[in-house]
């Protein structure tokens, strides 16, 4: 299998996790991430309600894991690598 392949596959894989979308009043249409990223988000808002850490901590993890997230889709990185090649 191809790098290109298995990035555009791993892609496939990103896109099918966020597929459900839920109506927000306010602001349209959300995605929602898989369970398990739903209760690592919940996990850290329950320590930042708890004050066992401080909520702009418990922020900046958040953000930190959503852009690795965007990072590990790889669509752009596997284009990007194809070009190279050719």
């Amino acid at each position: 299998m191809s790098t290109l392949t298995r990035e555009l596959s791993g892609g496939r894989e990103t896109v099918r996790a966020f597929s459900r979308r839920v109506e927000v009043p306010m602001l349209g249409e959300v995605a929602v991430p898989p369970p398990d990223k739903l209760a690592y988000y919940a996990g850290l808002g329950v320590l930042a309600a708890l004050q066992v850490i401080e909520w702009p901590l418990a922020l900046v993890i958040t953000a930190g894991h959503l852009l690795a997230d965007q990072h590990l889709s790889g669509l752009a990185k596997g284009l990007g690598e194809a070009l190279e090649a050719a």
